[in-house]
């Protein structure tokens, strides 16, 4: 059960704050709504003065933009459309994407300027942009029915704000599954007083993919999961008949028993490629009469449930969705990207976890790895093999590179595909698509409970004002996940006071983990094993707890919720809100 424990008397529900909370967050949304990897690091010119942004949850050093504060203006324009996309070796899926490319083009802009990025959507169904891992103002942070009303197709929305803090962020839709199609981008917030040195940076997406893949979609995949249920999430609850993008179309969630082998004494198809493809032995089954849900144009999809994915590090289950690939920046395995550099040179990589519902554990062979940013904070500098990023999870690490070519591969966790890119600073062959670097069974950071922030971003660790208790609840063969056995309801409020130290309090009761991210806020791991890293997507494994502190000094109506796309859509949200 929720609970809450303050000398205050708490309202839980949503009248008792919707109209000061909307009032303050969003008197500029329908005027802001219209209409029905990287190299060398470089910086831009700085640009024109911008309007003041309320204050957000920051730093010591670099922190917060202040209001009245007034910053470099960084315009940009994107478009969400259908298209085409190549992830290796011919083969070419439709999907929805940012201006046509997978993944969409890095924003890049320094710490303090404000971004003016402006949204067309092209695509048949509504969409948002939310701006992962950023303290922004309230109406700007794009979940649809809560801080602004969804992009309409042929519409779209400016969206304008200052960035208080420098970092590894990345942004993507908040409208039903999109998040599993093309539409992502990274968001890279650079310290124009950054003390690291190195010569170059990587940017590595990951991604698992499924979107067109034998008429596939994540709709086809929400509806085979639900096995008839209707969906909770936003485009669902707030907008019911969306869904994210198929709205149009019959539904047959098919059998639903959640298995993955033969049927009917057929055998499941494998996507071309193999296991060089990065496809892990776990897979979908083949459309028969009767099963599988509609694809593109009326179309029937192959069903993509799976069963006996399962991993130590993730504490059991550890998916549901038996992904055709796995990929690196838009590239399968067998047609990877190269990232040159020269024997010698520190190269930054920034990792981002951009897919749906899989965990990667990642590792350059050959090479050790030096942790020193998660989730775009800074961390005392941790030495590891091997990383695990859940969904919507970043790591920045630094690696000194040999001399040679070395696969960086991305094992999809518990799944048993796998994606793969490679550094190349000398002669030699590329290496095999299925090859797994040893150091990915040596020392692997889990959690970033062992890392320990810079004094720069440590959160002070004073008595909590406010105590939040929830408990994660559901399971697989029902799919009911929820907070406290109430699926998400955008009635449903936890107040918060302005000001308060808030500590957060998760027990997961299910058998499976989850990735656990808080919007407009960085909260510090608490736990009594924690050393206090800054966090806003952290592993919840199963019957496990999860402690994380936060100042409530970013005023609106705040999402938190499991980053596993099909958990949150099935009802595992809720919602934070407070006023100045």
């Amino acid at each position: 059960m929720s609970s809450q424990e303050h000398t205050r008397q708490t309202s839980p529900t949503r009248r008792a704050v919707l109209g000061a909370g909307i009032a303050a967050v969003g008197s500029g949304l329908l005027a802001a709504c219209s209409g029905g990897g990287s190299d060398d690091r470089g910086r831009g010119a700085a640009g024109a003065p911008a309007q003041a942004s309320s204050p957000a949850d920051g730093r010591k050093v670099g922190g917060p933009a202040a209001e009245g504060s007034v910053g470099p203006l960084r315009t940009s324009t994107f478009t969400a459309t259908p298209g085409t996309i190549d992830i290796g070796r011919g083969r070419t899926f439709r999907t929805w994407t940012y201006d046509g490319r997978l993944p969409g083009k890095e924003v890049r802009i320094n710490e303090g300027d404000t971004l003016a990025l402006t949204l067309s959507n092209h695509l048949p169904a509504p969409t948002t942009v939310h701006w992962h891992g950023i303290a922004i103002e309230n109406k700007m942070d794009g979940v649809p029915g809560v801080t602004q009303p969804a992009i309409k197709p042929g519409g779209t929305f400016a969206y304008r704000f200052t960035v208080p803090h420098a970092g590894t962020h990345w942004f993507h839709p908040h409208y039903g599954v999109q998040i599993d199609r093309g539409m992502y981008a990274p968001l890279i917030v650079e310290d124009p007083k950054e003390p690291l040195v190195y010569d170059h940076e990587w940017i590595i997406v990951l991604d698992d993919w499924i979107d067109g893949v034998d008429g596939s979609t994540p709709d086809d995949v929400l509806a085979q999961l639900l096995k008839g249920k209707p969906a909770m999430g936003h485009g669902n609850a707030h907008d019911r008949g969306h869904g994210g993008g198929d709205e149009e179309r019959d539904r047959n969630p098919g059998d639903g028993d959640g298995g993955d082998g033969e049927r009917d004494g057929r055998p499941r198809p494998r996507p071309s490629g193999g296991v060089d493809a990065g496809y892990g032995p776990a897979g979908p089954r083949e459309p028969d009469a009767g099963h599988g849900s509609p694809g593109p144009a009326g179309g029937r999809g192959p069903r993509r449930l799976m069963s006996d994915a399962t991993s130590k590090l993730l504490g059991g289950h550890a998916g549901d969705v038996a992904y055709p690939y796995y990929l690196i920046n838009g590239r399968t395995a067998d047609h990877p990207t190269e990232f040159k550099a020269k024997p010698g040179d520190r190269i930054r990589l920034r990792i981002i976890n951009a897919g749906a519902e899989t965990a990667f554990r990642v590792a350059l062979g050959g090479h050790e790895m030096t942790v020193v940013h998660s989730d775009g904070f800074p961390v005392h500098p941790y030495k590891t093999d091997a990383l695990l990023l859940g969904m919507a999870e970043r790591y920045d690490v630094l690696v000194t590179a040999k001399d040679g070519v070395f696969p960086f591969t991305a094992l999809a966790e518990g799944k048993r595909g796998s994606a793969m890119a490679v550094l190349r600073t000398g002669g030699g062959p590329t290496p095999k698509p299925s090859t797994r670097p040893s150091e990915l069974d040596r020392r692997v950071l889990q959690s970033s409970v062992h890392l320990r922030p810079a004094e720069s971003v440590a959160l002070d660790r004073r008595r909590p004002d406010r105590l939040i208790r929830f408990t994660l609840t559901g399971g697989m063969k029902r799919y009911d996940w929820a907070f406290d056995r109430r699926p998400y309801d955008p009635e449903t409020l936890h107040r918060v006071e302005y000001g308060e130290r808030v500590r957060l309090v998760v027990v997961n009761a299910t058998d499976m983990w989850h990735p656990m991210h808080l919007h407009g806020h960085t909260f510090a791991l608490a736990g009594i094993d924690s050393l206090g890293a800054r966090k806003d997507t952290t592993i919840l494994l199963p019957h496990r707890k999860l402690v994380a502190d936060f100042d409530a000094d970013n005023p609106g109506l705040w999402m938190f919720h499991c980053h596993n796309i099909y958990h949150s859509e099935t009802g595992m949200m809720t919602t934070l809100a407070y006023e100045r």
